[in-house]
Parts: C-alpha cells; structure tokens; sequence
C-alpha cells in the first residue's frame, strides 16, 4: 500500500458472505468493477478469505473481503468455514449473497442470525435475478436487494445501500488533535534503530503528524539521542511529548516535569476504544505467579528482528519486573485465540493495523473471559513507574490509578 493511502485499519471493511456457487466472487467483481475474485463453476472456488483495499465509489476507501462458502464440506471445509466466521469480527458493513433460484437455506439463515447478533450492519444480495423467479419467501427479509451479477442488475442500488448503512459508521475519536490548539508545539520522538522500516516512518507516527497538523499545530520529529538538544534549542515549552514506548525509561527523564508525555501506543489505545481497559488491567502485572501464561498480541504481522519489542524486549521487562517465570505467547495479524480463558493478562499493540471493530471485538473476548488486558504503552510505563505522568492527557482515565 501507497505512503499516501488510507491505512487499513481506517478503511470501512465490507464482507460478503455466502453458499457456495451462490455467486458471491461474481458479486464482488461487479460491485468492485475489477477481477478481484477467481470465478468458477466448480463449488468452493474461494478456499480462503482475499481481502483487497481499495477506493470504491460512492463510499470511498474501503476493504472488499471474499469468503469462502459458509456450507464448504470435509475437514479442510470446515476450517474454511470458521475463517469464513472469523472475518465477521472485522466486518463493518455484511453482504449476505444468497442464490436466488434456491432461496434463503437454514445455512444462510444461521449466518445472518450470527451477523445480528454481532450488531453488523447487513444487506441480503439474491443473486441472479436474471435466471431466477422473485419468490414470496424472499420479500419477506428486511435490508434485501435483487441483483444480477452476470448482466449487473441493480449493483450500482446495491452500493448505494452499502453507503447508506456506512453512514454513523466513522471513528469518532481522534489521535490528538481534539487535545491540541491551533500554533501549539508537539515533539514526536522516534528511535531509529534495527527494527525502524528503512526510509520510512511506521503507521503509528505518520498518523500522528497528520493528526496534527489537522488541528492546525505542528510537529518536531527527533530521535531519543537527540531529544535533550531539541528541547533546549526551543524557544518555548512544547505542548506535549510522544514517545515510542521502547524509548519511554530513557525519555522520560529527559523530559521536565512540566512537560506532559505520552507515548503513541497510549495515544491509540485511546483513538481505538481501549485505554481505559487497558489502565485498568496493567495492574494484573502485579499479581503474576510462576507458570502464568501472558499472551502477547500484534495486529500486523512482520519479520521479526533482534530485539524485537514484542517477542524480546516486553517479556524481557515483564520478567525483571515480576520476577516471575511467566510462560509468553504470541499471536500477529488477524490471528487471535479463540479461547483465552488460560492467560492471565494480554498485553496488545496499539492495533493500528486493525479496524476499529476488530480491536473492540478482542477486548469484549477478553472482558467476558475476565482476562485483564493492556497494551504496550501502558505497559511499558507501568513497569518505568510514570505511568500516571504519561496519561496527562487524559485525566479522567488517570483518576482510575
């Protein structure tokens, strides 16, 4: 993906649904006017979920995601299947594509049943209209629209009603824009080390800026070892600090005590719905005994380092902390357990890869398993014991400590 291009986890995420052979690749092809999907005769074509972003007119960017067929057959089958299920809990918007010629199965009806029950807005496709009688049956299902993929009847009206239901859907939160006036200073430290990408800022940070500079203020970026001859060479207190959590021990104390610091991971716990569940399960590090499985969760997925901060600094600091010999674990990507009820504290990302639904479905996993959760920020400045410092900007969740 472009530098220039909305981030993944911004994008509203559409996911179509189905049975097999009901046409749901040929669905997505004319609603995104690309061969994004394989089309065949054969039944269960789609053997995994294929996601593309993308800018689809009237909704804007957005995450096309193609499924494979919820009535898939055999033991492969039913692995499809349940990846299949797994993506609904990142998706935003559901396209139910039902074959119209054999109308709403008790397959397609425990589907959409599911999709309810995880409060998903949804649209009914009957595809094939083209070849198929309109059956009595099918008027009676509430947001359902008669579309033909073969000769494109009514795919325009079916993302029209795509972007009715997109409406409401936005994050309303903001990453710190809504903290800041117009002209204030805000010096962002960013740590060039092993793990930084080559050439180029990692998504956390190029948000960040651009969170702003929305607000009409501007931006320092240095590095930790440059941090104490930035600040002197200002001729005015910034408004704020953000750090990269590795760098939070040595920061903050270079940072003055008048200057409020936060960290970036803290600043998207809070943009994604989680800081105030994570300020409150931080504190489950201090009732860690030896064999306790913590789980260390990322939302994106890429090539480990030496010195990576999640599989080799974070259980580093947790250990010295505790003094515990705690057993980690680690899932990336959309990877997530489907049982937690063994850990004794997650500890995720900021979730800067994942949709706004995706991180809040993780954290109702973890609230209706009584699994405390946290994340790497909160965390990290925890252990450094400047936790409550780095929450200045949000006094009300710094009152819970």
């Amino acid at each position: 993906m472009s530098l220039n291009n909305t981030p993944s986890g911004e994008r509203l995420h559409i996911g179509f649904f189905g049975r097999r052979n009901a046409g749901k690749s040929s669905v997505v092809n004319a609603v995104t006017g690309q061969k994004l999907a394989i089309v065949s005769d054969v039944r269960g074509t789609t053997t995994d979920p294929v996601s593309k972003a993308m800018e689809l007119l009237p909704l804007g960017p957005v995450v096309i995601i193609d499924t494979p067929g919820i009535d898939d057959e055999g033991e492969l089958g039913s692995l499809r299947v349940k990846k299949s299920y797994q993506v609904l809990n990142k998706t935003d918007i559901a396209v139910l594509v039902v074959d119209l010629s054999v109308g709403m199965t008790e397959q397609d009806k425990a589907l959409l049943q599911r999709i309810k029950n995880k409060n998903i807005p949804y649209i009914i496709a009957y595809n094939k209209s083209d070849i198929a009688a309109i059956s009595a049956d099918n008027d009676h299902h509430e947001n359902s629209i008669y579309v033909s993929a073969e000769t494109g009847s009514n795919i325009n009206e079916l993302k029209e009603q795509i972007a009715a239901l997109s409406k409401g859907l936005e994050n309303p939160n903001k990453i710190i824009s809504d903290k800041l006036y117009e002209g204030d200073m805000v010096v962002l430290v960013v740590p060039v080390d092993k793990a930084a990408p080559k050439g180029r800022l990692i998504l956390p940070q190029q948000q960040t800026i651009r969170d702003i500079l929305d607000a009409h203020a501007s931006s320092i970026v240095t590095q930790d070892t440059q941090l104490a001859g930035t600040l002197a060479a200002l001729k005015e207190k910034p408004k704020l600090v953000i750090t990269d959590s590795q760098a939070f021990a040595k920061v903050s104390q270079i940072v003055p005590d008048d200057i409020p610091l936060t960290s970036f991971s803290i600043l998207f716990a809070n943009y994604k719905g989680n800081l105030r569940l994570a300020v409150k399960g931080v504190t489950a590090l201090d009732q860690l005994s030896d064999g306790d499985k913590v789980l260390i969760s990322e939302g994106c997925t890429h090539h480990r380092q030496c010195g990576d901060i999640g599989t080799v600094k974070l259980p580093a600091l947790i250990t010295r902390y505790t003094h515990k010999n705690i057993v980690f674990e680690w899932t990336s990507g959309t990877e997530f357990p489907e049982n937690i009820s063994d850990y004794s504290l997650i500890i995720h990302c900021g979730g800067c890869m994942l949709s706004e639904r995706e991180m809040k479905y993780r954290l109702k996993c973890a609230e209706d398993e009584h699994v405390p959760i946290t994340n790497y920020g909160t965390s990290i400045a925890y252990m450094n014991g400047i936790l409550k410092r780095s929450l200045a900007p949000f006094p009300e969740i710094a009152g819970l400590l």
